[in-house]
């Protein structure tokens, strides 16, 4: 399975989150071999953090994992597309639903479209997901 995976030359293999119910996209971020190999394996979803340079199991500190429906491959085989159950609603670690909470308007700025569900001070403490 993970052969058929086209990586960068960093190891690395974009991933959009969608929700599998409403199909909203959640979030993107990346996998290497193991998280992608974890993945599959446990059914929750597990990133790999480029600013931390580790796994990261989504939620391991918010509490919000991403229960995996399915997993599909691109037909480049360069980027994977992960239906999942959003456990507690928020995906991204600014507290909102879903990452792409901002929108271009006419005047060519980026306004805020989605309100903030949970503090992200209230999920984390003083760290962020």
């Amino acid at each position: 399975m993970i052969e058929a995976i086209a990586f960068n030359k960093d190891g690395l293999v974009p991933v959009i989150a969608q929700d599998a119910a409403s199909g909203q996209v959640l979030m993107f971020a990346w996998m290497n071999r193991d998280a992608l190999a974890e993945t599959a394996k446990t059914g929750r979803a597990v990133y790999f953090s480029r600013s931390r340079n580790k796994l990261w199991r989504k939620g391991e500190e918010s509490g919000h994992v991403q229960h995996v429906k399915s997993l599909r491959l691109d037909c480049d085989a360069d980027v994977i597309l992960m239906q999942v159950e959003q456990v507690g609603g928020i995906a991204c670690h600014t507290g909102r639903a879903h990452c792409f909470f901002r929108e271009l308007d006419c005047h060519g700025q980026w306004l805020d479209t989605e309100p903030v569900l949970k503090s992200p001070n209230d999920i984390y403490g003083n760290g962020s997901e």
